[in-house]
């Protein structure tokens, strides 16, 4: 039997335990370039839920600790491993809704609608990755749970299947088996389930490694962003609010906290909401608490300064963008959140219509929350979100049930197709029509990417050396290269067609004016004048150039 204590302790001790191995399993990763890798963004995402969990003292229930567990891995989901490990959670909350304690029998249906849900969310699921592995050993427990009514035991051979699933990988997709390396996110999800049975078992949870890497939040850029300072907040805040009549779901006085602050857990159950936050503006959180009932006396609540000496001109020019970023009610019908890298792309993003940028992308992946928080931010009731990343849009997606306004996730998986879909927008047209035209026009732009090679790797019958120069077309590795100029040329040479009339290239950070002007005038001298070549400071980090040839 499965109690909600012990269930609480395992989530907790998985989290630990994916972030000690984060490494390892980013190291599994096949892609040349640098990227947020899956063990990062499984870690990130777990990690959201063991903040939660570490409140809950031990008369929780099976129910409620995956309910918690569930709902805070879906707004802290990061990348497409992170959003279907948020998913699976989130299906065996659903298999445990209502219980106090699990038997072996409802653990296996859980695992079982956690598969499902998995599998529901991506497209075209492809087998030897996670899915498989979440599949076979919701397999293994739907055909035990009857006979083993032990669960140390039961949970045992469940791992067990998930590992030999895991092992299984490389013989079901060729590019794992030629770099001789297992599933990253299949790897990781055996991570967890491990440390889950250690718990099961009468471990303590792990402890975590002293070298464990800092990570970093993701800003969210309203239009005309100033340099901005590291924010520090001053105030702890913590109280407890009775729910009054009709209460609105908490999640929004979540979200609401976190534009105004950080560390914040919003707890609930049926009859009060407990909050936990740092901020510098703890009147607007104890206002806006007042929205969702009345405060109690016992505990009362409790503000403490963390920072007693904060200079006060740092802390007002805080509080004036904190307030910038607050949700604000739609004034118009459609709006754009762009996810960029790079203040020359926020810029550029911005200047073609963005309400907001998320600052991320590919080493940088933001989470649901973060996209959810720059739809709030955003003053419309139709609002387009551009992913320009292939491994954030499944986290956008997620994020349209969450939102209180109407999301429109466009697919875009690069900077030149998001550009594409904000110039091919039309005020005078209706949502519909809107996503039709901006569909069409992201998906014939050409993108070309410069980079560089962030490991050894076999990549699509290329044998890459790390720190070599990569040429990638439409995400297709091209060819390789020792000279970021001469790949850039060489890039553009071959995806120039006979009917182009635009080069659009936007140099990155490690690109000086210098070397980008030098670039510009030799393509445009060789391409000659019915081609006309511009060039854009986009300050992007990981790629040199971005290309877009229309």
């Amino acid at each position: 039997m499965l109690k909600g204590n012990v269930l609480r302790d395992a989530f907790i001790s998985a989290a630990v335990c994916i972030g000690n191995n984060r490494r390892s399993i980013d190291e599994l990763n096949i892609f040349p370039v640098p990227d947020g890798d899956t063990g990062t963004n499984m870690s990130l995402t777990m990690s959201a839920g063991k903040r939660e969990l570490e409140l809950m003292d031990d008369s929780v229930t099976v129910s409620q600790a995956a309910e918690s567990a569930a709902a805070a891995l879906l707004r802290g989901a990061r990348g497409n491993s992170g959003v279907i490990l948020s998913l699976i959670v989130r299906g065996i909350a659903k298999g445990f809704s209502g219980l106090k304690t699990a038997e072996n029998t409802q653990i296996a249906a859980a695992l079982k609608l956690g598969t499902e849900a998995a599998y529901k969310a991506v497209m075209n699921p492809t087998e030897g990755t996670v899915l498989t592995v979440v599949r076979v050993c919701a397999e293994k427990a739907e055909e035990i749970a009857g006979e083993i009514g032990e669960l140390v035991p039961f949970w045992e051979q469940v791992c067990a299947a998930a590992q030999e699933a895991l092992d299984n990988t490389p013989n079901q997709l060729p590019v794992l088996k030629k770099a001789g390396v297992v599933d990253a996110g299949g790897q990781g999800l055996v991570v967890i389930l491990k440390a889950m049975g250690e718990v099961f078992a009468g471990g303590a949870i792990a402890a975590e490694k002293s070298e464990k890497q800092e990570i970093k939040a993701f800003d969210v850029s309203t239009p005309d962003p100033e340099d901005e300072e590291e924010i520090n907040f001053t105030y702890c805040t913590e109280f407890i609010v009775e729910k009054g009549e009709n209460c609105r779901d908490a999640s929004t006085l979540r979200a609401y906290l976190e534009t105004i602050g950080d560390c914040v857990v919003v707890v609930e159950d049926d009859e009060i909401i407990k909050v936990h936050c740092h901020t510098d503006m703890p009147g607007l959180a104890l206002q806006k608490a007042l929205d969702f009932g009345r405060f109690i006396n016992d505990p009362k609540p409790k503000i403490e300064n963390m920072r007693i000496q904060h200079e006060l001109r740092v802390k007002d020019a805080i509080i004036a963008k904190r307030e910038e970023a607050q949700p604000v009610t739609p004034e118009k019908e459609f709006g754009f959140v762009a996810v960029a890298a790079g203040k020359g792309m926020e810029c550029l993003f911005q200047d073609l219509g963005a309400d907001c940028v998320i600052r991320g992308g590919q080493t940088m992946n933001p989470s649901t929350d973060d996209i959810l928080r720059a739809v709030h931010a955003t003053p419309a009731r139709n609002v387009f979100v551009l992913p320009n990343n292939k491994n954030i849009i499944m986290a956008a997606e997620q994020a349209i049930r969450l939102a209180d306004r109407n999301v429109c996730v466009l697919q875009t998986r690069t900077i030149p197709q998001g550009m594409a879909a904000l110039m091919a927008f039309d005020e005078d047209a209706d949502l519909k029509e809107n996503r039709l035209a901006m569909t069409k026009a992201f998906e014939k732009v050409t993108t070309g990417q410069i980079t560089f090679a962030a490991r050894d790797s076999e990549y699509e019958g290329h044998n890459i050396k790390k720190g070599e120069i990569l040429a990638f077309e439409n995400s297709r590795l091209a060819f390789s290269e020792k000279d970021v100029s001469k790949a850039a040329y060489k890039l553009v040479k071959k995806m120039v067609k006979s009917d182009t009339s635009y080069v659009t290239v936007i140099y990155g950070a490690d690109v000086t004016e210098e070397h980008a002007m030098k670039l510009q005038d030799t393509l445009q001298s060789k391409l000659g004048k019915n081609i006309e070549v511009m060039f854009v400071n986009g300050g992007q980090p990981v790629y040199y150039y971005i290309i877009s040839v229309e």
